[in-house]
């Protein structure tokens, strides 16, 4: 099994978890005939349901702790009981600070990848990372304040996204945009409009922090099947079928947020399919 802590290069990476999330298949990919899972059953849980890992990534590059994605954020005062709400205490069992992070770097605006970005306290936003500049896409930061996205897409902007900006702590970004020497954003868009990776180029070798260009570890072969978070469809499939291509050909170690944690692997074939290949300790 797969150690939470990888190195590409001198970039080091630890894999944290603000917990899971569990959909039955037909609310998550509602557009793909439940017959169509019969040769993927390995790919579900045993209740045939779609599990998430909520994974946030540690980055320590150019002498720079970076967070990339912080997951939900706090367990709902009604909702004790559910299995996300962790990423602080993670934190605090790898002996990580909030306030020794330096950037957070969000692959887009979806609730379950801003959710620990601030909390509230005495009626006003507080950042949970004081010491951190706020990273995200100038085109997601739109499409949050869109009428006709906003709602449904972005519930929790106004609480998770937008005081950023009151507190001067957001940086709104396009493109390839360098965070570091080692580390560029790389758009990634149709899951949200501006949704990003994340390359790491150091030493010679490269990684990709994928954000949601996959779901489940199914979509890495079958790159045509959307789940009903995919914000454009079309515009997701074309950005997965092409990044799958250059991920298997040029043999990139993958970071993905969804996939079961630590969420580290390779884009792999055999007899002529695709597969995620876990990285082995």
């Amino acid at each position: 099994m797969a150690s939470n802590k990888i190195t590409i290069g001198n970039v080091e990476i630890t894999s944290l978890s603000d917990g899971i999330l569990e959909f039955d298949l037909c609310n998550f990919f509602p557009s793909i005939p439940s017959e169509s899972w019969g040769p993927y059953e390995d790919h579900l849980t045993e209740e045939h349901n779609v599990r998430f890992n909520l994974a946030c990534f540690l980055v320590r590059s150019d002498g720079r702790n970076i967070v990339v994605d912080t997951g939900l954020g706090p367990r709902p005062a009604d909702a004790p009981e559910t299995p996300w709400g962790e990423l602080l205490n993670d934190f605090s069992a790898h002996g990580v600070k909030p306030e020794e992070i330096d950037m957070v770097v969000m692959t887009h605006l979806h609730r379950d990848h801003v959710g620990w970005n601030l909390q509230a306290q005495d009626g006003r936003f507080i950042p949970t990372f004081p010491n951190a500049r706020y990273y995200m896409s100038a085109i997601d930061w739109d499409a949050t304040h869109d009428p006709s996205l906003q709602h449904d897409r972005f519930p929790n902007a106004p609480d998770c996204v937008w005081p950023l900006q009151d507190l001067g702590l957001a940086e709104l970004i396009d493109g390839e945009h360098s965070l570091t020497s080692e580390l560029t954003t790389l758009p990634t868009p149709g899951h949200t409009p501006g949704h990003m990776s994340i390359m790491i180029t150091s030493q010679g070798e490269r990684g990709l922090i994928l954000g949601d260009v996959l779901h489940n570890t199914v979509q890495v072969h079958e790159t045509d099947w959307v789940s009903r978070a995919d914000i454009d469809p079309e515009q997701t499939r074309a950005t997965r079928r092409s990044l799958m291509e250059r991920l298997e050909r040029e043999g990139t170690t993958v970071l993905s947020v969804h996939l079961p944690k630590p969420g580290y692997g390779k884009i792999g074939r055999m007899n002529g399919r695709r597969y995620w290949q876990p990285l082995q300790a």
